[in-house]
């Protein structure tokens, strides 16, 4: 897709906004877009809508699911350390991993990027975390928009959120009413923080340049690089697992931890009643809590603790879950089971 060759205007870019960064952007961001190509992507990128064809081949009642989210204050640490090239896999990991909870495998696409000033390599950069997101999710990438603010936000600063689509036939879409008591809960582990709770994390810190910089044994790692550890993106293996066992449930760990998301995949009257000790809880998560005299139950309440997913199985067909998904690159284990009761989510 082209661009028109005799674009510019001087006022506009004497308030603030140079139309022809933009330009210069798409096309150093191509060569990363171009990675995420699907059977599914119509043409290249620059027209003012992102054409998919879905392939419905086989299926009965075909059923799209979308998802939208972008990547918070953990943003705040990339400005800090100068490297933007993660972000965007956390923002593709908090929308497809969603989509999947559904059952539904993500299809494609787009970015939004709201930015104090238009410098291209460093857009250029940001996408191509984006591309990266959507490759190991196996969706495309057709479109998105940067957008300079100036005034709105300083320069060197911006914004990062997307959207997907996913597709699902109706009859394979994940009803979590077929739960019921003695059902058993699988845990898929996250990489980290993943892309929330970060407002809280900032404030237990008091991050700035060179709190990230500092080593902890623990961690094996500096602070800033553990903290920035993208979000992992569970489309692969959990498509997997979808394939070879009949799971009732799927629950993302996002912000409000446990006590929030899991409700969100049971029905009334039942319950996840996990063992605490039976949690691989990361070793980021005990420095949060001790660093910031943080109670255990507000960080099951923030946090993933070391838990990105969630599935629910038959207790029957727990230990074929667990060999899936490890056998698909993840650690799975058995996190606890469902039983008959209202409080939601039991910890003990």
């Amino acid at each position: 897709m082209g661009h028109a060759k005799n674009s510019f205007s001087e006022s506009y870019a004497k308030a603030g906004v140079d139309v022809t960064a933009g330009y210069r952007a798409v096309d150093l961001m191509k060569q990363y877009v171009a990675r995420t190509a699907t059977a599914g992507v119509m043409e290249g990128i620059g027209g003012f809508g992102g054409l998919f064809r879905l392939n419905v081949k086989g299926m009965e009642s075909p059923v799209l699911v979308s998802g939208t989210d972008g990547v918070g204050t953990k943003i705040k640490l990339a400005f800090i350390m100068d490297k933007h090239d993660t972000v965007g896999i956390d923002c593709v990991a908090m929308c497809v991993n969603d989509i999947i909870c559904c059952g539904a495998k993500p299809q494609c696409f787009l970015d939004y990027i709201a930015c104090g000033k238009n410098i291209p390599e460093k857009i250029a950069t940001i996408v191509s975390g984006v591309a990266e997101g959507c490759v190991q999710a196996e969706c495309a990438l057709v479109g998105g928009e940067t957008a300079e603010h100036p005034g709105l936000m300083p320069e060197d600063e911006y914004d990062l959120a997307g959207f997907s689509v996913g597709l699902v036939d109706e009859k394979d879409i994940i009803k979590p009413d077929s739960q019921k008591p003695g059902d058993v809960l699988i845990a898929i582990a996250s990489s980290g923080v993943h892309s929330n709770g970060f407002s809280l994390v900032r404030r237990v810190f008091a991050v700035n340049e060179s709190n990230l910089a500092r080593h902890y044994a623990d961690l094996g790692t500096t602070l800033g690089e553990c903290l920035l550890t993208p979000t992992r993106i569970y489309v692969k293996p959990v498509m997997q697992l979808l394939k070879e066992v009949k799971v009732k449930s799927i629950s993302h760990i996002t912000g409000g931890g446990f006590y929030e998301n899991i409700p969100r995949s049971l029905p009334d009257g039942i319950s996840a009643h996990i063992k605490r000790a039976d949690v691989r809880v990361l070793p980021i998560f005990d420095l949060i809590a001790k660093t910031g005299n943080i109670p255990e139950r507000d960080m099951f309440n923030t946090f993933n603790m070391g838990v990105g997913m969630i599935v629910s199985v038959a207790a029957e067909d727990a230990d074929k879950a667990v060999s899936v998904l490890n056998a698909a690159g993840e650690t799975a284990y058995v996190l606890g089971e469902l039983v008959a009761s209202d409080e939601g989510v039991i910890i003990e």
